[in-house]
């Protein structure tokens, strides 16, 4: 286990730059098997995901080197395994190996992802989408185990009961090689879809309309890389930042942003009286001492993302009033909350319901983060309390935070990591 030193109470100014995004990169990585020639990605962020997804390459034969923030993968040599529970639950994301898997293969044996415990987040709609592409699934000891019929996967018009990005990207992953025309219906719009189609269109797949709901590929026989892909920035990172900025910040400039992607954010930002200057790709942020509290809720993509509501929550504490917070993606994502109030956090959780009381001074204290998001909670709320503040299981926040240590420590935080790192890399 790894903690997070930090003492807190500083205003922090400076830059910040933001790195590739997490979930735009634990999808190309398990796309890059689907190439027949190697593949270079760039702007890969230096997060724990990378380290588990490289491992579970290994195990597939496919040799990766990472290189500062490239990362090249040859699959040339890929050989079929099954990939284990033990490494799939550390890392949810890792389900992108069954359609990529089944897109290569003809078929897959997972056990049963893991990630993040933020509520329940069954793979139906995932199974769905392989059923209908002509693939029989099946659940035999905690191991899903997907099987297609000879003459292989066939295009098929599938609609997603709910929008899920996971489902979206399994199903064109299992469909961009498959026989004739999939349409999905329902399809979830997110930044991270676009970027995983231009990776395979730049590679020789037919996707289109990504970015809509309905989502039309053209299967073909092979996929070949011929140049990098830049992974786009990380929209999540991105939010983080600028939360962090306009609460504990004496005037912050965060670089490498594509502030479309974050424009329900911005506007409720805006909206509390946070001063920003959005650039070309960046965005300043200066010190907003009077901020207001507003209603947030989150929705699918272009709505307010979840995986924001608690990074801003932090913020909400430094306004004027209250405010609630409605996440309807991820009802049960309040794990955080019993961690700030140790913090002296005036915050409860009714009935799904968030409810955040401005005002509150926050003092160090010792808190655990359980997950990616509650940890960047965390860490923000110890950058404004007064005194130390000691989080564990700091490696969540290194799963989706691109060396957030040596970043914090630019914008001039007393911020300091200990403990060793448990992920075996095989």
């Amino acid at each position: 286990m790894q903690k997070l030193v930090i003492n807190g109470g500083k205003k922090l100014s400076g830059e910040v730059t933001i790195g590739g995004a997490k979930n735009s990169t634990v999808a190309l990585i398990p796309a890059a098997i689907l190439s027949d020639t190697p593949v270079v990605l760039d702007s890969v962020p230096q997060i724990r995901d990378v380290k588990n997804l490289r491992s579970i390459l290994k195990d597939m034969n496919v040799t990766s080197e990472m290189n500062n923030d490239v990362l090249r993968i040859d699959p040339t040599k890929i050989q079929f395994a099954e990939l284990p529970s033990g490494k799939v639950s550390s890392l949810r994301a890792s389900y992108y190996f069954m359609g990529a898997m089944l897109g290569r293969f003809g078929k897959a044996v997972v056990g049963f992802p893991g990630g993040d415990d933020i509520g329940p987040r069954p793979i139906d709609q995932h199974i769905k989408g392989f059923e209908a592409l002509g693939a029989h699934v099946e659940n035999k000891h905690g191991q899903i185990i997907i099987t297609t019929p000879e003459e292989g996967l066939k295009g098929a018009k599938i609609f997603l009961d709910m929008v899920s990005v996971g489902a979206t990207i399994n199903v064109i992953l299992a469909a961009v090689k498959a026989k004739g025309t999939t349409v999905i219906e329902n399809a979830a719009k997110e930044p991270e879809i676009i970027d995983l189609a231009t990776f395979l269109n730049n590679m020789g797949a037919v996707i289109r309309g990504v970015g809509t709901e309905t989502i039309r590929i053209e299967g073909v026989d092979t996929l070949r890389s011929n140049n990098a892909h830049t992974i786009i920035p990380d929209r999540i990172e991105a939010g983080t930042y600028l939360s962090l900025a306009a609460a504990c910040g004496g005037g912050i400039l965060v670089k490498n942003i594509i502030s479309e992607h974050l424009d329900a954010f911005l506007a409720k930002l805006d909206e509390m009286g946070v001063n920003l200057e959005v650039g070309e790709d960046s965005i300043y942020v200066k010190p907003s001492p009077e901020l207001k509290a507003v209603n947030i809720k989150t929705m699918p993509y272009p709505g307010f993302a979840t995986d924001l509501q608690q990074p801003i929550t932090p913020l909400l504490m430094q306004a004027n009033g209250d405010a609630m917070i409605i996440d309807t993606i991820y009802p049960k994502r309040v794990k955080h909350i019993a961690q700030l109030t140790k913090m002296g956090a005036n915050i409860t959780s009714e009935n799904d319901l968030i409810f955040v009381h401005g005002g509150a001074k926050l003092k160090g204290a010792n808190v655990s983060a359980d997950e990616i998001r509650a940890g960047a909670c965390l860490m923000i709320a110890g950058l404004l309390a007064q005194g130390q503040t000691v989080i564990d299981h700091a490696e969540n926040i290194l799963r989706g935070y691109d060396q957030v240590v040596w970043k914090l420590h630019c914008l001039g935080a007393d911020v300091k990591l200990i403990g060793e790192d448990d992920l075996v890399e095989s």
